[in-house]
């Protein structure tokens, strides 16, 4: 099951972008990916944590996790 879950990843990369950016372009990732796939989204902004977990639950997808590593804020999320 790792192995399937882990081909359906995506990642984008929105480190040194501020609000709105974040959400935008994680909104525009999402739309191009197949239900049930992953998004790994990078982010910097301090303001993203809590803007991209508001978009997640608006748009009914799940957030499978949220880390910080350092500066960074790694949000995996699956499209519903």
């Amino acid at each position: 099951m790792s192995s399937e879950v882990s081909q359906d990843v995506k990642t984008i990369d929105v480190r040194g972008l501020f609000c709105p950016e974040p959400v935008f372009r994680t909104k525009i990732a999402m739309e191009r990916l197949s239900v049930g796939s992953m998004l790994r989204v990078i982010a910097d902004d301090p303001d993203a944590e809590e803007d991209i977990k508001r978009w997640v639950q608006r748009t009914g997808h799940e957030l499978i996790s949220l880390s910080k590593e350092g500066s960074n804020l790694i949000f995996l999320i699956r499209k519903k």
